[in-house]
């Protein structure tokens, strides 16, 4: 604690004894230590910012049922470049540049978008929405799209490459 030192002279006059005052810094350390472990236990961290991409649990049936493939009971988004999105419901034989069509990363949009599909889909329990990044497509525009897909609450989606035909009329739009 606080101690008084005093100094006294030896013979001579006396003088007025100067005081020295000595403080004990142990218990204010002790006390620091306590605070900085009561806010770094009473503090809460962030959490980090993860997207949950809803991964199938492993199946013991590694044979998937077998669907007749109807091109009404999926919509595709094909991500592109410069921040532009493309989508369409057609198969390799069907799909043309005019079928192609590009909407924007806006909420409503896509979401409009998806629930016609749906809407249109003659087997509603298997429409699927497929989401096909190009090369060219930068990571933040995939995150919208995640986010578009989560706003239309549709549990049903995959993440595929894109397909040479697909690629081939999406490169005839783009330039």
């Amino acid at each position: 604690m606080a101690e008084v030192i005093t100094n006294e002279k030896q013979g001579g006059k006396s003088r007025q004894r100067k005081k020295r005052i000595g403080i004990d810094m142990t218990p204010m350390v002790d006390l620091g230590f306590l605070l900085i472990t009561f806010f770094m236990f009473t503090t809460n961290f962030t959490k980090p910012n993860i997207m949950d991409l809803g991964l199938p649990a492993k199946d013991e049936n590694p044979h998937p049922p077998k669907y007749d493939i109807d091109y009404r009971n999926q919509i595709t988004f094909i991500i592109g470049e410069n921040n532009r999105i493309f989508y369409h419901q057609s198969n390799e034989k069907d799909l043309t540049e005019a079928g192609l069509k590009e909407t924007n990363y806006n909420g409503l949009n896509v979401s409009k978008i998806i629930s016609e599909a749906y809407e249109k889909a003659p087997k509603k329990e298997i429409f699927t929405i497929i989401v096909k990044p190009t090369d060219d497509a930068n990571y933040k525009n995939f995150v919208d799209m995640m986010d578009n897909i989560s706003i239309s609450k549709k549990d049903r989606y995959g993440i595929s490459d894109i397909k040479p035909w697909e690629k081939k009329v999406y490169e005839n739009l783009i330039k």
